[in-house]
């Protein structure tokens, strides 16, 4: 069994990763690392005391041990696979040093901040045949199959638009989505989720038709924005995304004979049951769409790429798609950096 380590005791690796690779059983947990001074810049010994104080919440409640230093982990015989739970600004540094250590690495989203430093970290995986995974879960929850099947049956006629939004409310003024050094802003955060999605829904010929990033007076960083996809059979999907927006997870699929809404299309938790309402006409009627453990399936992806070359080689394609439209979106909108 394959052993993987946390580099950083983050909130995300605590609530939700620990918990989905107990679930998974196809690794084995190694332990967590805690930054060295020179590794955290600008930690003081307040904050480098706090984040030790984490890391034994994870020692005491799923084992493995406590690593001095990101290197040190990343380096150990002791681990094959490194988790980034960090800010993007920071994935691109620590996924480098991992995948030339011999280590296959799961990214939270985004990969990277940027496509030519995701080229680049992938170039190195392919050399060493090592498996490099951004973790959109979403993608892998059962609803999203639920509800191709009721727009493939029919029901609601041919699809004449989607639109997804995806927003939440501000959040602490230190949070590292407001820091453009730590890679924050609306369209690497919720952002990028929906163009995910929306690249999901219109396939491989989707391309971005306009893109709009919207800033906030006392920000540094992209707060809001908009954009259009089309693919070859004139199949168009809307998104909209923020960071200082009342909370919405939405998908609406506007067809010639009904509508389907639903309401937590890329956030839903292990065993949570979303919604989706259908209407026509006069007519609405609510179903539930399948429970799921999205982490949980995302995980098993990551251990099927590192075990299978086919696999691993279409999730670099996977991986590079995502970064292009993300790019797309800078170069359309004027969003720099």
């Amino acid at each position: 069994m394959k052993r993987i380590g946390i580099i950083c005791p983050s909130e995300i690796a605590f609530r939700r990763f620990l918990p989905a690779i107990k679930e998974a059983g196809c690794f084995g947990y190694a332990g967590v690392a805690i930054a060295s001074k020179e590794e955290f810049v600008g930690a003081t010994d307040e904050i480098l005391a706090k984040e030790r104080a984490k890391a034994q919440t994870f020692v005491d409640s799923y084992g493995g041990k406590i690593f001095e230093g990101y290197k040190t982990l990343i380096h150990s015989d002791e681990v094959d696979a490194i988790y980034l739970p960090l800010p993007p600004g920071l994935h691109y540094k620590w996924a480098k040093e991992a995948l030339a250590a011999g280590k296959h690495i799961l990214c939270e989203k985004p990969c990277t901040t940027a496509l030519a430093t995701t080229e680049d970290l992938l170039k190195d995986a392919e050399a060493k045949s090592l498996a490099a995974h951004e973790n959109y879960m979403f993608a892998f929850h059962d609803q999203l199959k639920t509800v191709d099947d009721i727009v493939n049956s029919g029901e609601i006629g041919d699809v004449r638009l989607y639109r997804i939004s995806f927003g939440f409310p501000m959040r602490a003024q230190n949070d590292f989505r407001y820091n453009k050094a730590l890679g924050g802003g609306a369209l690497l955060d919720c952002g990028g989720y929906t163009l995910k999605y929306a690249s999901m829904l219109l396939g491989p010929t989707a391309k971005m038709k306009y893109a709009q990033s919207n800033n906030i007076d006392g920000f540094n960083v992209d707060m809001y924005g908009s954009a259009a996809l089309v693919n070859d059979e004139g199949v168009t999907a809307q998104v909209a995304f923020g960071m200082d927006h009342n909370y919405k997870c939405e998908l609406e699929v506007w067809g010639s004979k009904g509508t389907i809404y639903t309401n937590r299309i890329l956030t839903a938790p292990a065993g949570f049951v979303p919604e989706v309402i259908i209407r026509k006409g006069n007519d609405e009627e609510k179903r539930n769409l399948p429970a799921d453990d999205a982490f949980k399936k995302s995980i098993l992806h990551f251990s099927k790429c590192i075990e299978d070359a086919e696999t691993r080689r279409a999730n670099y394609e996977t991986l590079l798609r995502q970064a292009r439209l993300v790019e797309q979106f800078k170069e359309l909108s004027g969003l720099v950096g």
